[in-house]
């Protein structure tokens, strides 16, 4: 009976936790099959570590913890630093766009995605984990394992220099983005 209970709340978290690190490994990977993989990855480390969850977190922040260094670890493997320039993902497309609009946003992110993949490392990941994954000072915090003034200070950081990349695209200087 134990057993089918734990067997239920697995696949529970999976089901809700799922998609949010899927997106953010297609973020980090630049590939929708290394990121099934990886994904994969994060959660067979998850259930083996399960019991030492302290519950001192979110599950859904610790959760990203463990993709953040599944993240790296792939990224030592391959010997490359990359950011994905498909975040379709992220923004479905609606109803009340026109195919172009829908083109040129999907313009614009590319741009934005590329710009990006010429950061160093820690601005990437602030930016995707504040500014895509939309993941509270707090929570970014306890992902990178830095202290909430290093988020902000860093997050200011990127955003100032993804800025003054997109410079030349003045369409781009949005508030979306910085």
């Amino acid at each position: 009976m134990e057993q089918e209970h734990v067997k239920e709340e697995i696949k529970q978290i999976y089901r809700a936790h799922y998609n949010d690190v899927y997106k953010f490994l297609v973020a980090f990977t630049n590939t929708r099959n290394e990121s099934e993989d990886l994904t994969q990855e994060v959660f067979i480390r998850l259930f083996k570590s399960l019991p030492k969850f302290k519950g001192e977190s979110h599950l859904k922040t610790w959760i990203f913890s463990i993709a953040r260094h599944v993240a790296i670890d792939h990224s030592k493997k391959c010997r490359r630093q990359q950011l994905v320039s498909d975040i379709v993902l992220k923004f479905m497309p609606s109803k009340e766009k026109t195919t172009e609009e829908l083109v040129e946003a999907k313009e614009e992110i590319d741009t934005v995605y590329a710009s990006l993949k010429k950061f160093k490392y820690e601005y990437r990941m602030v930016i995707i984990l504040r500014g895509i994954q939309e993941f509270s000072v707090k929570e970014t915090a306890q992902i990178m394992n830095w202290s909430e003034s290093k988020v902000k200070v860093n997050y200011h950081r990127a955003l100032k220099q993804l800025k003054q990349e997109l410079q030349s695209d003045t369409s781009l200087v949005s508030e979306r983005w910085v």
